[in-house]
């Protein structure tokens, strides 16, 4: 099983591990520092460093098992790498920590509208979450002043975890329909942000919102009949 050190410390840009098999395109080593596509955030891209030679990481997936953790390389001849070689990995920082400042600014949306999310993407720069509003009306101008109001703050941002019996008692907690909490090893993750939002999340995030910078709610589009899909933007990607 791949450990997961993006959860021990998601601001950890490099480290050393080793192979643990190699694949047609890719692959899976003993932990990592890069984050598998999931709950709609993408999977993290970088460089891994193998016996002096540079492998470029496009892509991040969990293998079928969801144990074990798939980087994607772009080079095809990956002869030259074996099990148990040693592999010194760096994510693409920049583009991660941008990702996690939208994830974090996502959750902040949650806490200002007061309906179920049905769904949900995180992009780089822009990203969307799609409400059931139930007639509710959403004002543009009104929720990107909420938005930086929060941000502005400085709200520290924590990360924890509930029992599978706890959420089960607390189904509110799961603010997104279409991204269920994996269930069945014991705990869930949580990310709080303090006196703002909690809820389940296996994102990374940052540790206090002043780091996402100013926000702007760039569209509403109606998807549906009750379904409202809300777009926003880092103002300084």
């Amino acid at each position: 099983m791949t450990e997961k050190v993006f959860y021990q410390d998601s601001y950890q840009k490099t480290l050393r591990s080793e192979v643990v098999e190699v694949l047609d395109n890719g692959v899976i080593l003993a932990a990592t520092i890069f984050y598998p596509l999931g709950g709609g955030q993408p999977g993290d891209s970088g460089r891994l460093t193998i016996g002096g030679r540079h492998y470029r990481v496009v892509d991040t997936r969990y293998a079928q098992d969801r144990q074990n953790i798939i980087h994607f390389l772009e080079e095809q001849d990956l002869d030259r790498i074996h099990p148990g070689d040693p592999v010194d990995m760096e994510i693409d920082w920049v583009r991660r920590h941008r990702l996690m400042r939208m994830h974090t600014s996502m959750h902040l949306v949650c806490s200002l509208i007061d309906a179920q999310a049905t769904g949900g993407a995180v992009g780089e720069t822009e990203s969307r979450l799609d409400f059931d509003l139930q007639g509710q009306v959403v004002d543009k101008e009104q929720l990107t002043a909420g938005l930086n109001a929060l941000v502005a703050k400085a709200i520290p941002v924590s990360i924890g975890a509930i029992t599978d019996e706890e959420l089960e008692r607390n189904p509110a907690l799961v603010r997104t329909m279409s991204v269920q909490p994996p269930r069945g090893q014991g705990s869930v993750r949580t990310v709080s942000i303090e006196n703002t939002d909690y809820q389940p999340c296996g994102g990374t995030h940052v540790r206090n919102t002043a780091e996402i910078g100013r926000l702007i709610v760039t569209g509403l589009k109606n998807k549906g009949r009750q379904n409202k899909r809300i777009t926003l933007a880092l103002v300084e990607p």
